[in-house]
């Protein structure tokens, strides 16, 4: 038979962790298993109807053509309306991109920027797509590791030891995928200080939890808390999570015109542009009412603390209440050596993920995936009753281990 051969840029990275755990107990629950899947970032809630309204129309209107690579002029001139009202930044039309979703806006922008050898700063624990996006654009990611007991957030101490001449990037997420950790005003301050003294470094900043934020916490965006920096910031977004919009795929960003220039001609060789009928959507989401917002947060926090609660009531599992996002990033560090009912041991993370699928049901992604370990990532995006029923599941599960 003919063997295809693959490239050697495909050979440096890795299937999506979480994309794999989703998929994996979707063949479980087809079988027939009672799995409760806590894997995927995705709202249980409903896109809005005024959201869904403003797609029926926009068919119905015929706008089911091509349209320009990165946006409809109506839905840039919305993203710019939030920049403005939400961040206090100001970006024309031509600094705005939209694209397939937030990860492909990122994706984009490695792709026109990175050079082989060029380096870009990711402080793990980070969304999993990172660094493998990085690595098919060319460059190497630099891994910095946080630490719990300063809130899973990079310390300026530690960018400034990691910054080399070959940095291009540094990419910051906030609030946090894994790890629901977010940095306010002062944190974004000190580590802006750090990146005054190296000029040749862009920031890529990941808002896209941005509206997914709990106990009186004060979104800050870094092109904004330090204006230097705005013209070598690309601050992202996304309709994916606010709005419950994860199928639409609309992801969106403002930056520098000659990156944005560059991102549009990636896409023109690429995906083309982003599906016309969700770009109408998310125009009335950007534009609409956002009254449901406060609703669906109080209901995300009332399901964190419950979460973190029983938790933190599990044998060997230790977990912190974040500040935003809908993740939280227990420690299995006390379960780590010890021996699961079907006999095998737990040598890492990994195995834990695994024994608690194969003994209960409940399926996780292991912590290595994002870069830091022995944790686990559990998504609360799920209804309150059967994320409850999981955390029971893990409190008998950790019981079991000997």
């Amino acid at each position: 038979m003919f063997d295809i051969t693959l490239s050697k840029t495909l050979a440096r990275v890795k299937p999506s962790p979480t994309l794999a755990v989703t998929q994996k107990a979707r063949e479980l629950k087809a079988s027939g298993a009672p799995v409760i899947s806590l894997g995927a970032g995705e709202p249980d809630f409903d896109t809005p109807d005024h959201i869904k309204q403003a797609a029926i129309d926009a068919i119905r209107r015929g706008e089911t053509k091509y349209t320009a690579v990165d946006g409809i002029p109506e839905l840039k001139a919305a993203i710019a309306a939030k920049f403005k009202r939400d961040n206090a930044l100001d970006y024309r039309p031509n600094e705005i991109s939209v694209a397939p979703g937030g990860k492909a806006v990122i994706f984009n922008a490695l792709t026109a920027t990175l050079n082989p050898g060029d380096e870009v700063i990711i402080p793990a624990p980070y969304w999993v797509s990172y660094p493998d996006m990085a690595l098919l654009a060319g460059g190497d990611p630099v891994i910095v590791e946080t630490r719990p007991e300063n809130g899973f957030r990079l310390q300026p101490e530690d960018l400034e030891r990691a910054v080399t001449s070959k940095t291009r990037w540094l990419i910051l997420n906030s609030p946090s995928n894994p790890t629901g950790a977010a940095y306010d005003a002062a944190a974004l301050k000190a580590l802006a200080e750090v990146l005054l003294r190296h000029p040749h470094v862009m920031i890529l900043s990941d808002d896209m939890y941005e509206h997914i934020i709990y106990d009186g916490f004060e979104f800050a965006t870094i092109a904004a808390v330090e204006p230097r920096l705005f013209e070598r910031t690309l601050t992202v977004n996304g309709a994916s999570k606010a709005y419950a919009m994860t199928g639409w795929r609309i992801g969106y960003a403002g930056g520098p015109e000659k990156l944005i220039k560059a991102m549009a001609k990636v896409m023109s060789q690429s995906t083309s542009n982003p599906c016309s009928v969700s770009q109408w959507a998310s125009v009335a989401a950007l534009n609409g009412d956002h009254s449901f917002l406060a609703e669906r947060n109080r209901a995300f926090k009332e399901r964190r603390d419950m979460v973190v609660s029983m938790l933190n009531e599990a044998d060997g599992i230790s977990c912190a209440t974040p500040e935003g996002a809908f993740y939280v990033y227990p420690s299995c560090a006390g379960a780590i050596g010890k021996t699961a009912p079907s006999g095998k041991r737990i040598g890492d993370d990994a195995d834990f993920a695994d024994a608690l699928l194969e003994a209960e049901n409940v399926a996780v992604v292991f912590g290595a995936a994002f870069g830091l370990a022995p944790y686990f990532r559990i998504s609360y995006a799920a209804a309150k009753a059967e994320l409850e029923e999981a955390c029971r599941r893990i409190q008998r599960f950790c019981a079991s281990l000997r």
